[in-house]
């Protein structure tokens, strides 16, 4: 897709819940997605998450109550997303965001399976005090 084509797929709102926990993209066909910060994060487009290659993607869990904290934009044609856990290397282009809104209830259960095939939780890993 092409620098031109990309722009004109920009949404024409990007909306942060007061709670941070929630994006809205509203894009000009009138497709609009409601998208949880946690599946942001966890399907975040970044080498972090995704590897460098197939096959190399990491299961992400204990996200379950991460924010949103800021979000930038990236040229014309993404945005770049900082979490309250400070993960911000992740490029969210427009096609990837209309793709996760697309294939939300998807990916949020194949998370799910993920997570429980592997023993994993949602709930935020809590340090262990020791006295």
């Amino acid at each position: 897709m092409s620098a031109t084509e990309q722009s004109q797929d920009a949404p024409q709102e990007l909306r942060v819940s007061k709670d941070r926990k929630l994006l809205t993209v509203r894009f000009g066909d009138a497709e609009a997605y409601a998208l949880e910060a946690e599946l942001l994060r966890v399907c975040s487009p970044s080498a972090e998450v995704q590897g460098h290659g197939p096959g190399q993607a990491i299961t992400v869990y204990g996200k379950r109550d991460v924010a949103i904290m800021t979000i930038d934009s990236v040229g014309h044609y993404a945005i770049r997303i900082t979490f309250d856990d400070m993960h911000n290397s992740g490029i969210f282009s427009w096609p990837f965001l209309r793709e996760l809104g697309r294939e939300r209830e998807t990916r949020w259960a194949d998370y799910l399976a993920d997570l429980d095939a592997r023993g994993l939780s949602r709930d935020p890993v809590r340090p262990v005090r020791r006295n």
